[in-house]
């Protein structure tokens, strides 16, 4: 075994421990991208050509598979309670002023500053839905039968 067949396999076995020690993927496709190098090292090809298989299966791999990796390993959204406000409407207690970062609704029976979806000024006791949630506050924009 040359230096570069060393070189590729144990690249691509620090490659699995860090994917192994890691709680999520950041690794795995460079390990393919080393075993596709090794592969071609046993083969004796140019060096050039080991580096370019690495890049190419490393990027390719990348590409195809973080999408749908992603989806599902990164798809556990915990909704809370507060979650339960959007889409509900409230009616403004405190006129919204995104400028002067102003602005209050109720809501649910419960009192949430509040922003507005476009940066306009809502005056009070305007009927609004909510759009959002940042934090303890409500992205809101006047209600369909409020803008009448």
């Amino acid at each position: 075994m040359g230096p570069m067949e060393i070189f590729w396999l144990v690249a691509g076995i620090l490659f699995l421990v860090v994917e192994a020690v890691t709680p999520s993927l950041v690794s795995i496709w460079f390990a393919l991208g080393a075993f596709a190098a090794l592969i071609t090292a046993f083969l004796g090809a140019q060096l050039w050509i080991q580096i370019l298989l690495f890049l190419v299966v490393s990027a390719v791999a990348l590409i195809v598979t973080r999408p749908l990796a992603k989806r599902y390993l990164d798809s556990k959204h915990i909704p809370t309670n507060a979650d339960m406000v959007i889409g509900k409407q409230g009616v403004v207690t405190e006129e919204i002023n995104n400028l002067t970062a102003r602005g209050a609704v109720s809501c649910m029976g419960k009192e949430w500053t509040a922003r507005s979806t476009g940066g306009e000024s809502i005056p009070a006791k305007t009927k609004v839905t909510v759009d959002a949630i940042e934090g303890v506050k409500l992205i809101v924009s006047p209600a369909e039968d409020s803008a009448k």
